[in-house]
């Protein structure tokens, strides 16, 4: 950020008082811009024990297999951006059955939550956003073409508590990795 969005004074980068991180300051109006990391929501929807994907039509990862889920909206629960970006990418109406997995990837400062969710039918086809949808066994994911790393994680997560039959609440950290996210 450059200038001030209050004022259109130019911002200056520092530490405000009584804060420990360098923002964007404005010296004319005082404004601190505080950018934090931003929250994607998604689901692993479940129908007859198979894990629905969606194949992305966009970018980033055009053409690799992901869950669904996308940056959460304004005014709306974690859940509810879950089931919308579920819906958006698959056109399946899905009901989240319970929180599965938090993955935060600092260095580009988003936090990856991902919900164990229910479809009512096979009802799904692409979309705008998804160029194919599937549903696959456990045994039968495209580990080598899935689009992120915080999906690889929440599958690997999600085939061992399946395992065991049992499933908990994960959090995890993905510092560095080559698969973009």
């Amino acid at each position: 950020m450059r200038y001030c969005p209050k004022c259109g004074h130019q911002v200056e980068m520092t530490i405000p008082p009584g804060d420990n991180r360098t923002r964007a300051v404005c010296p004319h109006c005082a404004h601190i811009d505080y950018d934090n990391p931003r929250l994607i929501t998604g689901t692993i929807p479940l129908y007859q024990d198979k894990i629905l994907l969606c194949r992305r039509n966009i970018e980033p990862q055009f053409g690799f297999w992901t869950l669904p889920a996308g940056f959460m909206e304004n005014q709306e629960t974690t859940s509810e951006g879950a089931l919308r970006e579920t819906l958006e990418e698959s056109g399946s109406v899905a009901k989240c059955q319970q929180a599965f997995s938090m993955i935060s990837i600092p260095r580009i400062n988003q936090v990856h939550l991902f919900y164990i969710a229910k479809l009512e039918k096979d009802d799904f086809h692409p979309t705008e956003e998804s160029s194919e949808v599937a549903l696959f066994d456990l045994k039968d994911i495209p580990w080598e073409e899935l689009a992120f790393s915080s999906v690889t994680k929440t599958l690997e997560f999600f085939i061992e508590d399946h395992q065991k039959g049992q499933y908990g609440f994960h959090e995890d950290v993905i510092l560095f990795n080559s698969v973009p996210d």
